[in-house]
């Protein structure tokens, strides 16, 4: 029986021998004779009624002399057709096409669901975040980290992706996802001891999958489940912990001496004064890094074009992301004013030899390429245990600069010193450490208290 779905009807075929059943009989080349049926059919209400044709096999039949189809005498042969069997093979043939049709409408559903699955979803999604949206591609990159399938390789190493959302969600029809799986994905992933902050990170991604689903150009899905859901409470970042300027300087004169290498004995001159710059770059990055409190992606990409001593300033124009150069954070280019230290760092590095033209990094290596940002954190940290530092990341040297200029500025300018979006991601560097005229007010406010001062040792 047909599904409901479609609606399959006899019609009458047009010609000699047709009869009610919608089969007839024709000659065919060389005189012969066939069974044809023919019927209509729409795969909707709202569909156009087609015509469908099928042969059904040789008529035992015999046009006369004026022209009428007419059974032949004798016994029909098996592989020939009397009107009986031709009627049982019309219905047999209508009945297979209402098969074929539903076989196919399954196979088109079951391709439709497999297109709207959430890993579909969550493809589209990233190729829209980058392509439309225009994400950094670093972050583009941390995103598709957390998509990967269970099982993938990692590019480096020998682990492997656990997949945690692929592996729960990857196969789910979106339409079909609900509020009570999503919170209960998230409660998987707290007894597998994932921190707050891992978590949550999970459940953005999720949301944000299925608020581009929910929108007309994508997927049209009715809500989103993650909605619902709970974020979990992360820990207050912890104080600031950041280096003074005699510490950076202490680092600047290990590096210059060439104490945060591994101990090599070299006889090639060349090679040692190649060495020795390098050295003495380090010690200038880092400083740099400190007094002008620049991203490590935006002092990779500075270019000597982007110096101007006599004014003092620096043009931030560009960043780096994930190994690509584009806009800074945030998507704005800003104007850095240089202190002295920064000016003087920056004029030692423009005497060397080679290498400063605008279009010349200020940083590079013995072939004038940009620095590899992995191996200067890694110089970074041998710089810092060779001077007997306690461990502080490279990223803190920016958090130093931007705490230490607190000290004497308001949140509006250390804001735009440090190239913040929002006044509110300045205030952790305002409040890192007591200003030394606070430390004073508070001596004044108690000085009349009469705590007897601790015994010398």
């Amino acid at each position: 029986m047909p599904n409901p779905g479609w609606s399959v009807r006899f019609r009458h075929a047009r010609g000699s021998g047709a009869d009610e059943s919608g089969r007839s009989g024709r000659a065919g080349s060389g005189g012969k004779a066939y069974w044809d049926a023919q019927w209509r059919y729409r795969l909707g209400p709202r569909e156009e009624w087609r015509l469908k044709k099928r042969r059904l096999g040789r008529a035992w039949q015999v046009q006369d002399a004026s022209g009428t189809w007419r059974k032949r005498s004798g016994r029909c042969p098996e592989d020939w057709l009397d009107e009986r069997a031709a009627n049982n093979a019309a219905t047999a043939a209508m009945a297979a096409h209402v098969e074929e049709l539903e076989e196919g409408a399954a196979e088109a559903a079951r391709r439709a669901a497999a297109e709207r699955t959430v890993r579909a979803l969550a493809h589209d999604w990233l190729s829209w975040l980058e392509e439309v949206w225009g994400a950094k591609p670093s972050t583009v990159k941390d995103y598709r980290f957390l998509l990967r399938e269970p099982g993938e390789p990692f590019k480096r190493g020998s682990g492997t992706s656990p997949g945690r959302i692929m592996k729960a969600f990857g196969d789910r029809p979106a339409d079909e996802v609900t509020t009570a799986e999503v919170s209960s994905f998230l409660r998987a992933l707290d007894t597998e001891g994932l921190t707050p902050r891992n978590v949550n990170k999970h459940r953005e991604v999720l949301q944000s999958i299925f608020t581009y689903g929910c929108r007309a150009d994508s997927f049209e899905l009715p809500s989103n489940p993650v909605v619902g859901t709970d974020k979990r409470r992360q820990a207050p970042p912890a104080a600031l912990d950041y280096y003074e300027v005699e510490e950076v300087e202490a680092l600047a004169r290990t590096c210059e001496q060439g104490r945060h290498r591994e101990p090599r004995e070299i006889f090639d001159e060349a090679e040692r004064e190649a060495r020795h710059q390098e050295d003495r770059q380090d010690a200038e990055a880092f400083r740099l890094l400190f007094y002008t409190g620049l991203r490590l992606g935006e002092m990779l990409v500075l270019r000597w074009g982007d110096v101007n001593l006599d004014s003092r300033l620096l043009f931030v124009r560009r960043g780096l992301s994930a190994g690509v150069e584009g806009l800074p954070k945030d998507g704005r280019a800003r104007i850095v004013p240089l202190p002295m230290p920064a000016v003087h760092a920056l004029a030692r590095l423009s005497t060397r030899e080679d290498f400063t033209a605008a279009e010349d990094y200020v940083l590079v290596n013995r072939f004038g390429r940009r620095l590899d940002a992995s191996a200067l954190r890694r110089r970074y940290k041998r710089g810092c245990e060779a001077a007997g530092l306690r461990p502080v990341r490279l990223h803190g040297l920016r958090h130093a600069a931007g705490s230490l200029v607190a000290r004497t500025s308001d949140a509006v300018f250390v804001r735009d010193f440090l190239g913040h979006r929002k006044l509110s991601t300045t205030d952790r560097y305002v409040s890192a450490k007591a200003r030394p005229e606070e430390l004073e007010r508070l001596d004044a406010a108690f000085a009349h208290a009469s705590v007897p001062a601790p015994a010398a040792t």
